[in-house]
């Protein structure tokens, strides 16, 4: 065919198999197809860019061509190799689930690139199910009663066990994390990881810190989970 002439590789010799015209454009229509499904799970949940979400739902078809244009060679394997581990250096930290997403799109690039499009489908459906299961359950979410506490009393005031009783009837749990001098080091402001019994009774429980401190600043906010990065 005049396509598979136009579009063989100058360089190519015995050793090396050319890849037909209709054969690239059936790896990357596949990688292009299973890139969307893997973006759109990606955005469930979670707050994205639409830069990061378009680079993700083309990612697929980028590593199927280099995969392809590796064509078995270990040499041009080697410096792709080189070439992929110098995004690292070339990239901000992602959170974990953006690496996850990043390399979820290269598997799925390399079994297209490779040729295996039924296992190149099968992984990405699977896996995207189990992503999309796991991240519509509570799996790791922290409970709604989990408070950070934040304190500020006088110097005079002895911290260490001054509120007990009061953690005692509000809170299940309860564990100071930080304490802070501030103001010429006339105030300390001490933080506390705490869970609350009801959640109904925290006005209540904030109210009784307040005579304790002296009517000083008070801050209860929920614990927000940190974004985890690699």
């Amino acid at each position: 065919m005049l396509t598979n002439k136009v579009f063989s590789g100058i360089f190519e010799t015995n050793t090396t198999s050319s890849i037909t015209f209709s054969s690239f454009l059936l790896c990357i229509g596949t990688a292009l197809f299973l890139g969307p499904i893997i973006a759109l799970t990606y955005t469930y949940k979670t707050n994205y860019t639409k830069i990061f979400v378009v680079t993700l739902a083309t990612l697929p078809a980028i590593v199927c061509m280099v995969i392809m244009m590796v064509n078995g060679s270990l040499g041009v394997g080697v410096a792709v190799a080189g070439t992929f581990s110098l995004v690292k250096f070339r990239s901000l930290p992602g959170t974990a689930k953006e690496i996850g997403a990043i390399f979820l799109a290269m598997g799925t690039g390399l079994a297209t690139g490779i040729g295996y499009l039924g296992y190149a489908a099968l992984f990405t459906g699977i896996v995207n199910g189990v992503l999309f299961i796991y991240t519509a359950s509570q799996i790791g979410e922290k409970k709604s009663t989990e408070r950070i506490l934040k304190l500020t009393i006088p110097e005079d005031l002895d911290y260490t066990g001054v509120f007990d009783d009061l953690f005692n009837q509000y809170t299940s749990k309860c564990e100071r994390v930080s304490v802070k001098t501030i103001n010429m080091g006339s105030l300390f402001k001490v933080t506390y990881d705490l869970e609350l019994k009801d959640l109904n009774e925290e006005k209540a429980f904030i109210d009784d810190l307040r005579c304790r401190n002296g009517n000083l600043e008070i801050m209860m906010s929920s614990q927000v989970q940190n974004v985890s990065e690699l």
